[in-house]
């Protein structure tokens, strides 16, 4: 380790029995879900909100995000899916070329916004107790302090990598360069785990580390920056009048954490077909723009017509 270089080389999880794991990727959504109920309670109690909303909003803002997250994965980023191993869409199992458990992996932000969205829509018609985007403009704070924490779980994953760097911050994923059957063979180490150690940590396998390139962390530059996100959320809501503004906090969202991935997008390798790739612009800066749009109309344009209490 040199400067701000380094070798990424984690376990990702526990072996609990056979091919069952606990990726340490699900427990940061476990932090997050949880967090949110949190930050959520205490609005709740700040605005006297009955608290007997709050599970229910808790139930719907998690499925949402989850089918959303993966729906939009597949749809954008790998729809062969649909044909190749449709049951893996929906379950924590890959079922082509062998069982295994794998947890809920290929979840897309953009599909998880998508799906929130809707979920909000469709909890407001059972629970009319607020508008769409009083929920909205609170529940956005929560989602900014998940999003720390699941970028948090793909760096731990050596997923998401970023581009290939020169400069004096990068970081070598070797578990991203070498695929598990691959360190095996390549240093005759049966178990992948200690094949992974041997090559991080073995002068004797130097050649297969210098091979791995280093990288921009950029699900580490993310992450610190929806820290920002999240700060500046809760400065708006809770110490100025703009959380009256219905519609603005959800607004402000929406611009800051889309610009973010789309300029951190530019330091990150393609994650999976690109299907929009026009202008020298990747699938998810072209699908950042829209949300960045909306955000602006709801900040600086969006006059609410009634009042609903």
């Amino acid at each position: 380790m040199h400067a701000l270089k380094f070798d990424w080389n984690p376990v990702t999880g526990i072996d609990i029995v056979g091919n069952f794991k606990l990726h340490f990727y699900s427990l940061m959504w476990v932090i997050a879900f949880i967090l949110g109920w949190y930050i959520m309670k205490r609005i709740f109690t700040k605005e006297k909100i009955s608290l007997d909303y709050l599970d229910p909003l808790f139930i719907y803002t998690v499925l949402a995000t989850m089918l959303g997250a993966r729906l939009g994965h597949v749809l954008f980023y790998q729809s062969e899916l649909i044909s190749q191993d449709f049951f893996s869409i929906f379950l924590p199992f890959k079922f082509k070329g062998g069982f295994e458990f794998t947890g809920f992996q290929g979840l897309a932000s953009h599909g998880a916004a998508i799906g929130v969205i809707i979920g909000m829509y469709l909890y407001r018609k059972k629970y009319k107790y607020k508008s769409l985007l009083w929920i909205l403009d609170r529940v956005v704070i929560t989602v900014a302090s998940g999003a720390v924490f699941i970028r948090i779980g793909n760096f731990i994953n050596s997923e998401i990598i970023g581009k290939v760097t020169e400069s004096s911050l990068g970081v070598r994923f070797i578990q991203d360069q070498y695929h598990k059957s691959q360190i095996t063979q390549l240093t005759g180490i049966k178990d992948v785990q200690q094949a992974y150690n041997a090559v991080a940590d073995n002068p004797q396998f130097s050649e297969l580390l210098e091979k791995v390139p280093y990288r921009h962390p950029a699900q580490l530059y993310e992450s610190l920056c929806y820290i920002v996100v999240f700060i500046l959320l809760w400065y708006f809501y809770s110490k100025t009048k703009k959380s009256e503004q219905t519609g603005f906090l959800f607004g402000l969202f929406l611009v800051l954490l889309w610009t973010i991935r789309f300029f951190v997008e530019f330091t990150k390798e393609p994650q999976g077909d690109e299907y929009i790739n026009w202008a020298n612009l990747n699938t998810g800066q072209w699908l950042s723009i829209p949300f960045i749009l909306i955000g602006l109309y709801f900040m600086f344009v969006y006059k609410p017509k009634t009042t609903v209490k």
